[in-house]
């Protein structure tokens, strides 16, 4: 595939707003997880909470809009000078050549959850202030980005639990090679909700101790919110040396289970080969892999077998879900930049909170942090009902 340029990109998350405090927080292996004190839950688990939500306000022409997904995307995208990239890329390709694709799974469930609670007690009714279309509804963020830049291109949000804000890498670079646009915004923004927090926890898939992915004692999730984008380019012909190009997309699907992922992890396999195939280069090129890593015991096993069978044990790995917990609709997006500045910064980030490696886990996980100038690197995010996706990113140069 012809390459793509991540001209701008940038995460905002429990560890920090915009690249500078996330790749602090990466150096100083600083998590951001603190035990649950979010609304109203009561709940002996731990989450990631982004700080300042309730100050954002959101322009008077985008009100309709207002619930705390939609905060979080604001706050992400001021982070970075990031929205003055997109408003110049406007002005200089028109406001129809740029698409917008973002991933979420709670999108503004969290303002649903507010409005029963307002209820008439005599007809059921939801108040006259709740706006379903603009605040719950998946497309909601993907909208309000699209009108928050007055943009006209393709929109789309992809909700595939957590792989989405990786497949929309996928589905922006489909939409340029088509022609149909020269860039696009892509990324994703999940938020704290009561429904997945008490959902995760009817699984047994929440922790009641910060994550500790691969583990040897692991025991669930810790959840966490966030908001993470990328401005896509076509790649120019002469490129910086700290250039980060996206080079390679892999997809599949296990069709196993709803919420359980295939216990040889066949179709995390196949998504990771396939990305490797479009970059056209061998596992052996890979000097890096953001693992998936959620902590859960089927989940890390299942996802160690596949990159045993591909990479066998050689390759670095971590996942990163220990600083920044469990983003789900966003993970893709908050792990797609932290490969990038581990590219940009030679630092292959150290696992948090995990103190004893599953020995049946045969991988070279790191639980410190290594210097080590890659120019590679791979990124997992695997979600329920086996919708699996991988991303391959290089340094030009």
């Amino acid at each position: 595939m012809r390459p793509l340029l991540l001209s701008h990109f940038t995460a905002t998350s429990c560890i920090g707003q915009g690249l500078q405090p996330t790749l602090a927080a990466l150096q100083a292996q600083r998590s951001g997880l603190q035990p649950c004190d979010f609304d109203s839950v009561d709940l002996a688990t731990w989450t990631g909470t982004v700080e300042g939500l309730d100050d954002e306000v959101l322009p008077a022409a985008l009100q309709a809009y207002d619930c705390r997904n939609n905060r979080l995307a604001q706050l992400g995208l001021r982070q970075d000078h990031f929205d003055e990239a997109v408003q110049a890329l406007a002005s200089r390709i028109g406001r129809k050549r740029i698409g917008v694709f973002l991933g979420t799974s709670t999108s503004g469930i969290l303002q649903t959850e507010m409005a029963y609670r307002q209820l008439d007690p005599v007809t059921g009714k939801l108040p006259d202030s709740f706006k379903y279309a603009t605040t719950h509804n998946s497309f909601s963020v993907t909208s309000f980005v699209r009108e928050f830049f007055q943009l006209e291109g393709p929109a789309m949000t992809v909700s595939s639990a957590c792989s989405s804000s990786a497949k929309v890498f996928a589905s922006a670079r489909r939409m340029m090679a088509a022609g149909l646009i020269d860039a696009a915004i892509v990324g994703g923004v999940d938020s704290l909700c009561l429904t997945t927090l008490y959902g995760f926890n009817s699984l047994g898939l929440t922790s009641t101790r910060a994550c500790r992915p691969f583990d040897a004692e692991r025991d669930g999730i810790s959840i966490g919110e966030a908001a993470a984008f990328a401005l896509l380019e076509w790649a120019p012909e002469h490129l910086d040396g700290k250039d980060v190009l996206l080079l390679g997309v892999g997809e599949s699907s296990d069709a196993h289970h709803m919420s359980s992922p295939h216990p040889e992890g066949l179709g995390a396999r196949m998504a990771m080969q396939s990305a490797l195939d479009m970059a056209g280069l061998a596992a052996a090129d890979i000097g890096y892999i953001n693992l998936h890593g959620t902590a859960t015991p089927s989940n890390d096993a299942a996802e160690t077998k596949a990159v045993v069978a591909l990479f066998g044990s050689g390759t670095p790995c971590s996942s990163t879900k220990g600083a920044t917990g469990h983003t789900l609709g966003a993970a893709g997006g908050v792990e797609a930049v932290i490969s990038a500045l581990a590219l940009q910064n030679g630092l292959l980030p150290g696992g948090l909170n995990t103190q004893v490696l599953d020995p049946a886990l045969p991988l070279n996980y790191l639980l410190e942090n290594r210097d080590d100038a890659v120019t590679r690197v791979l990124s997992n995010s695997f979600g329920f009902g086996g919708t699996n996706c991988s991303l391959v990113f290089g340094r030009a140069g």
